[in-house]
């Protein structure tokens, strides 16, 4: 199914899943949500949202039947190639150290269902097409899947690295959960960012999860300037350093988790054209 609402629905449907898998906010329907929502006010070509599903076995307390995997994607073209990624987590920062994506799978049969739709919905395409799946844990069954229907894709593991929050250290820190908190403080602690559509995401998803109250906002005031600021997104249990600076220390960096990537290409490839036979 394609298109913003269709496929947050799908999210939606897939959060006892997510629940259960203890997926991260990166990788769950709030935060999908605004990344769909820049995406449609974004300039064109936009990319086209799309989720492969593999139904479940039936509903839940009378909603919406929840599924058995998911794959949450986003394509775009560019000449005649389509690029499928990863949905949630593909638009600005998300919080450094863990792995921000997923594609929930109840079981490992449950995964190789799911690997084998998104390579039909790939081939589906009849235009050349490249899959590039990056930010997933070690162990992820669909990319195991995938790898077994298709050998020829390449794997690859990268180190990730962790924000450190000692802010404490730095002087006064004031900690809080309260939207107009961050209200006040978030031009300030934006202008610190320079690229644009980081600042348009910052913006939008900091807002949202703090509406939702799991976002904390940590300030170190100088007078009525920021000496140093912290947004922490406050997952279940855990809390996920995401974005911020210092200009007095109290942020540092240590080793995180692995990070796993797949990256494949299929499709129809144009046809070889020679000047004296023509198309062959």
């Amino acid at each position: 199914m394609t298109g913003r609402g269709p496929v947050l629905r799908q999210l939606c449907a897939a959060e006892p899943l997510l629940a259960g898998l203890r997926a991260p906010a990166t990788a769950r329907a709030p935060w999908a949500a605004t990344v769909l929502n820049a995406a449609a006010a974004g300039r064109r070509p936009r990319p086209r949202p799309v989720a492969v599903v593999v139904d479940g076995p039936g509903p839940v307390r009378g909603s919406a039947t929840p599924p058995a995997a998911l794959a949450a994607l986003t394509l775009r073209a560019a000449g005649p190639r389509v690029t499928a990624t990863l949905l949630p987590a593909s638009a600005g920062p998300v919080p450094p150290g863990t792995p921000p994506a997923r594609l929930p799978a109840r079981d490992d049969a449950a995964a190789t269902a799911l690997a084998a739709g998104v390579l039909a919905l790939l081939d589906s395409l009849w235009r050349p097409w490249t899959l590039r799946l990056t930010g997933l844990p070690l162990g992820d069954p669909t990319l195991r899947a995938l790898g077994r229907l298709r050998p020829d894709g390449a794997f690859a593991n990268a180190r990730s690295t962790r924000l450190v929050d000692d802010l404490d250290a730095a002087g006064p820190v004031l900690r809080s959960r309260d939207p107009r908190l961050l209200d006040r403080w978030l031009p300030e602690l934006l202008a610190r960012e320079p690229a644009r559509q980081s600042r348009e995401h910052l913006r939008a998803v900091a807002r949202l999860h703090a509406a939702l109250g799991q976002l904390e906002l940590a300030v170190v005031a100088d007078g009525d300037r920021l000496a140093a600021a912290l947004l922490t997104l406050l997952d279940g249990p855990e809390r996920r350093p995401w974005w911020g600076f210092s200009d007095r220390g109290g942020l540092s960096t240590e080793m995180g988790a692995p990070l796993v990537s797949f990256t494949l290409r299929g499709g129809l490839l144009p046809a070889r054209v020679s000047r004296r036979t023509g198309p062959r």
